[in-house]
């Protein structure tokens, strides 16, 4: 279709180029002419069907000539119709010497005396159907008029049509890319949800019996109405269980192997990214990635809160100014 459409636009420019050269050219030769035998000159220049110019520039030439052909055949003109299509044509464009030239032709038939106007009766008809063409030059120029505007508002409402549809669809690519990131960031949380819930069910699995022991030892603590050597004698027990895990390898090795299994083998990445890594940070950083509270973590480490809220800044800081493909991953425990 679009081929067609292109072959259409060449036939007509090819038409309309071939139309004007070929009025060029008589003009040319009535120009020619003009100095050896004006009456032929006039002639060609009658012949010629001036309602089918295709432009007003060969329309002004045409008037000009036929104006000096006039004046050298010594017809005066019964009106000044088309001596005006030359003179308003180059005024418009500034064309000083071919105005000068209507002007002259004018200056001579207004001269001529009444005998030389007997012979208007000869070229009158022809006169006036050359007006008559000129008439049907206009309307046809201003259809033409007419239809290229509504070509140009046809093509430019296409070209707005176009151009929403454009947008729509981009618009509808942009929202289906934006429902299927959404729906990716959803299953993604939900994975995470599930990752960390396998997490906190492995866990459990593995404290249950020792936060267990340590849970009742506590509650006898402070529900006991025993003397202050019970007390102490169930807090020391409370302090042993601690400093067991505290020194549980074996836990501590299937706390790892949770956090590597449920956090997309998070351990194994900061050894090979953060070979420089302190014990202690990396121990923190399985307590933190277990989700142990503050708390916790301070029984397991033997410090105080303040030096755990410390210890978590300085570790936090570090690992964001790690610039290696799985930062984003460790930043997540925190």
């Amino acid at each position: 279709m679009r081929c067609l459409l292109y072959l259409v636009i060449l036939f007509v420019i090819t038409g309309c180029s071939y139309s004007e050269a070929r009025h060029d050219r008589q003009l040319d030769e009535a120009q020619s002419l003009m100095s050896s035998d004006a009456e032929a000159a006039l002639g060609q220049l009658n012949a010629l069907d001036i309602s089918r110019f295709e432009d007003s520039a060969t329309m002004a030439r045409w008037a000009l000539l036929y104006s000096e052909a006039m004046a050298a055949n010594g017809v005066y003109a019964p009106t000044d119709t088309i001596s005006c299509i030359a003179v308003d044509y180059y005024t418009r464009h500034d064309d000083e010497a071919s105005l000068a030239r209507v002007n002259a032709a004018r200056q001579r038939m207004a001269s001529f005396s009444g005998d030389e106007r007997q012979r208007l009766s000869v070229f009158t008809a022809m006169y006036f159907a050359k007006e008559r063409e000129f008439r049907l030059y206009q309307e046809r120029a201003s259809k033409e008029r007419y239809l290229c505007a509504a070509l140009v508002l046809l093509l430019s409402c296409t070209f707005v049509i176009l151009w929403q549809r454009q947008r729509l669809r981009v618009d509808r690519l942009r929202n289906e890319a934006l429902v299927a990131e959404a729906s990716l960031l959803r299953e993604d949380v939900m994975r995470r949800d599930s990752d960390c819930s396998a997490l906190e069910s492995k866990l459990v699995g593995i404290l249950e019996n020792r936060f267990k022991a340590m849970d009742e030892l506590c509650g006898t603590y402070y529900e006991s109405q025993g003397t202050k050597v019970e007390r102490k004698a169930i807090a020391d027990k409370v302090k042993s269980q601690i400093e067991a895990l505290k020194g549980d390898d074996v836990m501590f090795s299937e706390m790892e192997r949770c956090v590597n299994d449920c956090r997309k083998n998070l351990l194994d990445h900061l050894k090979e990214e953060w070979p420089a890594m302190k014990p202690e940070e990396y121990r923190l950083m399985v307590y933190l990635a277990c989700r142990l509270s503050n708390r916790s973590i301070a029984l397991l480490i033997g410090e105080s809160l303040d030096v755990v809220y410390k210890r978590k800044s300085r570790l936090k800081s570090k690992i964001s100014s790690l610039e290696t493909p799985h930062s984003g991953l460790f930043m997540s425990v925190f």
